[in-house]
């Protein structure tokens, strides 16, 4: 592409002065906080011209209501208007061409909620159901549903009239008559090795007289419960922990995650500051594809390096196979056609030494970026992305930590 002749250009040129060096990030200074700084950047923004943009609404309705009730209010509001629409303008002028820099550095998706909100709690199939023990006496009338709760349903119902219409069976691409969950992944143990990667906490609540706190992360999943005590930061509400840890669980017995955050004490107990609750079942096995979000572009060096351990065209093999979608086929002139929609995309790739091959990565991760245009299986898949979730503390229910 343009841009990676213009990188070589300047590379011979060994950065031509200051100008070059400030246009383009140097790849091998970015890493992923790059990444990830860039992208809160750009969540940023967005935040803000929400903002704007409902304050100028709100504006548009005073005026309105002005002009109801006063004419002379009329020329003074609407005179006032273009001016501050003249100052925009030219304040967003002369970001435009830093944007374009900015875009150089891979972006992802920064969610400022959990990831279940905006995936409908990954209940595309599989619905969660908790199991109350029965109240025996007077003291347990009080006693919080949680407390009560003693495992764990997982499922899903499907009522249905039987003949089915015929389109249903050719919509389906099997036949429904032997019910409607085949493909669905058998009842056996499985193993997984899960990787939580912690970057920061926010505003967190102080737990010191000092105001302050000395923060560090606990993680529990099944038999494994990790206390990161050694790595707390002292006297901070906003700490960077950027750290990532390993877990080995079994589903189903092992599939609620607890990430906490505690305060270190010198003395007596470490309080807990506030926790989250992860469902790794649900992420796991919905059709969302929440297990390594993707990344929107494919690269094998440097700071973007793909993550997931299946390339982008084996995933869409499989979401093809399990979704019963015809291709994907690969066409000549960097087309792939999946079900009746055709996507082009690059295809060549340039390793660490700048040899390019022919590849057809780019392609499938077109597809899986526009998996929800895919008729009848399509859904949106997970970005990959840095979820925000808040920290809950049994003793104050409901009230952010």
């Amino acid at each position: 592409s343009e841009e990676e002749k213009e990188k070589k250009k300047k590379k011979k040129k060994g950065g031509g002065g200051e100008e070059a060096e400030d246009e383009e990030p140097d790849e091998s200074m970015l890493d992923w906080w790059s990444k990830y700084f860039a992208s809160i950047e750009t969540m940023k923004e967005q935040l803000r011209q929400q903002e704007a943009a409902a304050a100028e609404a709100e504006e548009k309705e005073d005026v309105e209501i002005a002009e109801g009730s006063k004419g002379q209010a009329k020329n003074k509001e609407k005179s006032k208007a273009p001016k501050d629409d003249k100052k925009k303008k030219q304040q967003s002028a002369p970001e435009l061409p830093e944007k374009k820099n900015k875009q150089k550095i891979d972006e992802l998706k920064v969610f400022n909620k959990e990831l279940e909100t905006e995936f409908d709690n990954f209940e595309d199939w599989l619905h969660t159901f908790n199991l109350l023990r029965g109240k025996i006496g007077d003291n347990d009338d009080n006693a919080t549903e949680e407390e009560r709760i003693v495992g764990r349903f997982k499922g899903s119902m499907c009522v249905y009239k039987v003949p089915l219409p015929d389109d249903f069976t050719k919509e389906a691409g099997y036949d429904p008559n032997f019910g409607m969950f085949q493909g669905i992944p058998s009842n056996d143990p499985i193993n997984v090795l899960v990787r939580v990667y912690i970057v920061r906490a926010t505003d967190l609540h102080p737990a010191d007289i000092n105001g302050k706190a000395d923060p560090y992360i606990a993680i529990k999943l099944g038999k494994t419960d990790i206390k990161d005590k050694e790595n707390y930061i002292s006297k901070q509400l906003n700490p960077v922990f950027g750290k990532s840890f390993d877990i080995e669980a079994t589903f189903p017995m092992e599939s609620m995650l607890t990430v906490a955050v505690y305060d270190w004490d010198l003395v007596g107990t470490d309080d807990l500051i506030g926790e989250t609750k992860i469902d790794l079942e649900n992420r796991y096995y919905s059709k969302h594809r929440a297990t390594c979000g993707v990344s929107q572009t494919y690269s094998i060096h440097g700071y973007n390096t793909w993550r997931d351990p299946m390339k982008p065209s084996q995933i869409l093999s499989k979401l093809c196979k399990e979704g019963k979608v015809d291709g994907p086929h690969f066409g000549p002139g960097g087309r792939v056609k999946v079900a009746n929609r055709v996507f082009t995309g690059p295809t060549e790739i340039e390793d660490e030494n700048g040899q390019k091959k022919q590849t057809d990565e780019h392609l499938a991760l077109t597809v899986l970026r526009h998996w929800e245009d895919i008729p009848w299986a399509g859904c949106k898949l997970v970005p990959e992305h840095v979820e925000t979730r808040p920290l809950l503390n049994p003793d104050k229910p409901g009230i952010e930590q």
